[in-house]
């Protein structure tokens, strides 16, 4: 698909003054400064005994603050991706779910474990994704174009996941996309246009893309990033598809959140640039100490630097808020249950799709 041609489905969906106020509102959150460390292990220590109390287990998303994901990993908790948190909460015996992350993450939580409590760390934690991709335009658009599969990203509320034929991650959208292409299939993507373009490039799928971005992977610059690759030419360049098309053309690796995990894992390379949530950092630190992680660069002309390669969602789940929803109760995630029950059915089928894959990869004597 072509740039004109994606700009084009661009502007049917979200037009650029909506995506600039985002952006503002993303701008406008004020991060907590980090705390003191004998403030953070008191809090800790509160912390592990009011879950404990309370039957509750904290799982927490990979790109928030590193004494979040600490803490989860401290107190039999569990840090990972948005569909792994989820997994682990339905597999974990206790009945109150503390999802540290963003409000879709705690909606596919609640999707996958609807008989149990989920509370968000912060209520208002939400995604540039998300907000982007309101329910009542997307089925607009979804209607114009009954003759598509509707293939939605993770980083979406439960009602765009209802009204999709599959739900997606970034680590297993490709086999998913090349699969449905394979079958003769045309698709409808959403919400993030710039994993949607690598898709389609990588695929060759007949693609309509919706407009949406993340507010830090769209913040890197190609030219700042050529100049860092200039001077450390022995760093190898980590990059998440939902960055554009100019920093995936300079990636020596392209992958999701896990696969950029168990790519500095598995490298020789001693030192690399990664384009993702510096969230991030805290897990590839503690699998390899020894090697050095550097941001890519977000400054440079034409960037706001609205993150500055840190969601401000994500940084607003704190440990004090974590104490206060489980000493004075919270705002549970609630969703209605025909739609609850509707979300779930791609979400299965993606399941599904997952575990077939894996026999397969057996069976072929690839795992």
């Amino acid at each position: 698909m072509s740039d004109k041609s994606v700009t084009a489905i661009n502007e049917a969906t979200i037009s650029i003054e909506e995506l600039d106020r985002i952006e503002k509102q993303a701008a406008s959150i004020s991060c907590p400064l980090p705390l003191p460390e004998h403030e953070k292990n008191s809090l800790m220590e509160e912390i592990k005994e009011l879950l404990e109390q309370k039957d509750a287990v904290l799982i927490a998303h990979y790109y928030v603050d590193d004494d979040l994901q600490e803490l989860a990993l401290k107190t039999g908790g569990h840090v990972s991706d948005s569909l792994e948190m989820a997994r682990f909460g339905h597999d974990h015996p206790a009945q109150t779910l503390i999802v540290a992350g963003v409000r879709f993450m705690g909606e596919t939580a609640k999707i996958l474990n609807p008989e149990k409590r989920v509370l968000m760390v912060e209520d208002e934690a939400t995604c540039s994704l998300d907000l982007s991709c309101p329910i009542d335009r997307f089925s607009t658009f979804c209607d114009a174009h009954p003759d598509r599969k509707v293939v939605v990203y993770a980083n979406t509320s439960a009602a765009i996941k209802a009204r999709s034929d599959w739900v997606v991650t970034s680590g297993i959208a490709l086999d998913i996309v090349r699969h449905l292409h394979e079958q003769g299939e045309k698709i409808l993507w959403a919400p993030d246009r710039h994993l949607g373009d690598y898709i389609q490039h990588q695929t060759g799928a007949d693609m309509l893309l919706w407009g949406g971005v993340c507010v830090v992977h769209d913040e890197y610059r190609s030219k700042e990033l050529m100049l860092m690759k200039e001077e450390m030419p022995d760093a190898m360049v980590l990059v998440h598809p939902e960055s554009p098309r100019s920093i995936i053309q300079l990636a020596d690796f392209v992958g999701s959140t896990t696969g950029l995990i168990n790519a500095v894992q598995q490298s020789d390379a001693k030192r690399f640039i990664v384009a993702t949530d510096r969230g991030i950092f805290y897990k590839m630190r503690s699998i390899a100490g020894d090697k050095e992680l550097i941001e890519a660069p977000t400054a440079g002309k034409g960037a706001s630097c609205v993150s500055c390669g840190h969601c401000p969602w994500m940084a607003i789940n704190t440990l004090h808020k974590i104490r206060d929803i489980l000493k004075n109760g919270g705002k549970t995630i609630e969703i209605d249950n025909k739609i609850a029950k509707q979300a779930l059915i791609p979400i299965q089928r993606m399941l599904d799709f997952a575990a077939q894959r894996e026999v397969d990869m057996k069976i072929r004597g690839d795992a």
